[in-house]
């Protein structure tokens, strides 16, 4: 390594910007050429995961104004209360940030913003708003336009975080690994799980989501053992475990930001009960097809038809009441959806899940789930845990 002062340092380029700063300008970037194509002249966050995505900076929504206004060109402006400016350009690549103080009108701040960036009331431009603003901030914002046109960030956000990059993949990689060492930890606690309740058992797999490596769990942790199984979300409650429950175990951690996401039904102890194996050996079957069908240019709903023709054909397509898969990335549920109805095509980086399953009432339900990331020639499975019923 040279000792030369001209070299960057470590994790900056030569300009001085760091490596993470550079991957969230080129994804800025990327959404200003969509909007051209969605003509817009104006983005307009607040705290979300399309504000994360293209700063890095991730807050929770709350009662003071906080905006990213990104223009078709240029460097985006934030606009921010006096108490957050200092975490946010020590937490983002962002150079314009524009902080007032409680007692100030943040709307003054914003007019100025956005008249810089070359958005003017008196004209008509097109604004999109984060699919997630708060009504109370997009109503301010329509104050300050009046004549603007309005429509979602998602026309211009959504087509560039559909593909995820490879710090994204490898994210949801290591969340996939965390799941899969949760699921066998957790199946090989084999009779010890009878007796506990749902809510035991599920504080016990977020602990374990916590020691492998997760900073928090992606999703309240779903245990639904025997008649509570049928219902596709229920979460977990107070009922024990019994010998013989199928048990609906659906959970993941957060890792580096990006979630884990898997389901599996396991028998912990006992003989399931009557037509269980063949259900599950029918989800099984119906995971494989819709894997099976994932490449590039394939139709979302055609790995729809294809899990759910397995369990049509099987006799239980009544029983299978949802979509057989989302997207996941920042948010745990986002576009592609894996449904009737989504001709879009699939492309290589695109990751959903891919989740059939069989609900009987007041009986027992079957749900079984990998995530998968499209690539060049097929997919990638990001979870690999046994999917069979049987605990040792």
């Amino acid at each position: 390594m040279s000792d030369s002062a001209d070299d960057p340092v470590d994790g900056e380029d030569a300009g001085g910007e760091p490596h993470d700063g550079r991957v969230f300008r080129e994804r800025t970037e990327r959404v200003q050429a969509a909007m051209a194509d969605a003509n817009a002249d104006l983005v307009a966050l607040f705290p979300s995961s399309n504000l994360q995505y293209l700063t890095g900076f991730e807050e929770a929504p709350a009662e003071r104004h906080l905006f990213l206004f990104v223009a078709r060109d240029g460097d985006p402006v934030a606009v921010v209360p006096a108490l957050y400016e200092t975490q946010v350009r020590a937490e983002s690549w962002l150079g314009d940030v524009r902080a007032y103080a409680d007692r100030e009108d943040p709307l003054a701040v914003v007019r100025e913003a956005v008249a810089d960036l070359g958005v003017t009331v008196n004209e008509s431009p097109h604004v999109l708003v984060d699919d997630s603003m708060w009504a109370t901030f997009t109503q301010d914002l329509r104050g300050v336009l009046p004549a603007a046109s309005w429509g979602l960030a998602s026309d211009a956000i959504e087509g560039v975080r559909v593909r995820k990059d490879d710090a994204e993949i490898e994210a949801l990689r290591r969340a996939g690994a965390v799941a899969d060492a949760a699921s066998e930890w957790v199946r090989a606690r084999g009779a010890d799980v009878v007796g506990l309740t749902e809510a035991e058992l599920a504080a016990e797999i977020e602990r374990e989501l916590r020691e492998r490596g997760a900073s928090d769990v992606a999703f309240p942790v779903i245990v639904g053992s025997g008649p509570n199984g049928a219902m596709p979300h229920h979460t977990h409650g107070d009922r024990e475990i019994a010998r013989g429950d199928p048990v609906v175990l659906d959970f993941g951690g957060t890792v580096d930001d990006y979630p884990g996401d898997q389901t599996r039904t396991v028998v912990f102890a006992g003989d399931p009960p009557e037509a269980f194996e063949r259900v599950h050996d029918v989800v099984r079957d119906a995971l494989e097809a819709g894997v099976d069908a994932v490449e590039p240019g394939v139709e979302a709903q055609a790995v729809d038809a294809a899990a759910r023709e397995v369990i049509a054909d099987a006799g239980y397509g009544d029983a299978f009441v949802h979509r057989t898969g989302h997207g996941v990335g920042l948010d745990v549920h986002e576009p592609p959806y894996v449904v009737e109805g989504n001709d879009r095509e699939l492309e290589p980086g695109m990751v959903f899940s891919v989740e059939p399953g069989v609900y009987l009432e007041d009986r027992f339900g079957v749900r079984i789930e990998d995530l998968v990331v499209v690539t060049e020639d097929g997919c990638e499975r990001l979870n690999d845990s046994p999917r069979g019923w049987q605990s040792p």
